[in-house]
């Protein structure tokens, strides 16, 4: 039986602020209205969404479309960069990211590994996969987070690919039980139209 997981990538928020709490800018208000449109017809059963406001908000009006509430998950949430739980600068991430990739093991001081963290999503993961078989469900995430979760089948999902993505940006991903069959791009080919 096919379950499909469609990863949401957050829209736009504001570079300052708090990890957990900052939320869409108008921009990403606006994206998160155009998911909704996208995935309309996809006859989604359940939203799942990280804890963080600016995934859940994302998501958000998809879930109130079908009729449902948003599911938080906490171990959905961003790789914990630094201690002090603030944004990080694109000047200063990219480098760490860069790091993170050459090794696995790396993180700042109170900070979490790329390994680490990819442990704690994919189990997520495949929770919901043993969780809604055969079922349509969206999940709410974070660039880095999404591309962790697909890299763990598909090793062809890497920096170079989160490089790649928009914020934000939707995956359809096909499973067969546990195993990923196929994935397609949503955002970017709803863009073209």
């Amino acid at each position: 039986m096919r379950t499909f997981i469609y990863m949401v990538r957050h829209g736009d928020s504001p570079k300052e602020g708090n990890e957990r709490t900052r939320a869409l800018t108008e921009k990403g208000k606006l994206d998160a209205q155009r998911i909704a449109e996208v995935l309309k017809d996809e006859g989604i059963n359940t939203v799942i969404s990280s804890p963080y406001s600016r995934s859940i908000l994302t998501v958000e009006p998809l879930a109130k479309q079908i009729g449902q509430e948003v599911i938080i998950i906490e171990d959905l949430k961003e790789r914990i960069f630094t201690a002090e739980n603030e944004r990080i600068s694109d000047s200063e991430l990219f480098p760490l990211l860069e790091k993170s990739y050459v090794d696995p093991n790396f993180s700042l001081k109170g900070g979490e590994t790329n390994a680490e963290c990819q442990k704690r999503v994919v189990k997520v993961l495949k929770e919901i996969l043993n969780t809604y078989i055969g079922k349509k469900v969206v999940i709410g995430t974070h660039g880095l987070v999404m591309t962790l979760m697909m890299g763990d089948y598909d090793l062809s999902y890497d920096l170079t690919f989160l490089h790649n993505t928009s914020k934000p940006d939707i995956y359809r991903m096909e499973f067969n039980g546990q195993e990923l069959v196929k994935v397609n791009r949503l955002w970017e080919s709803h863009r073209l139209k």
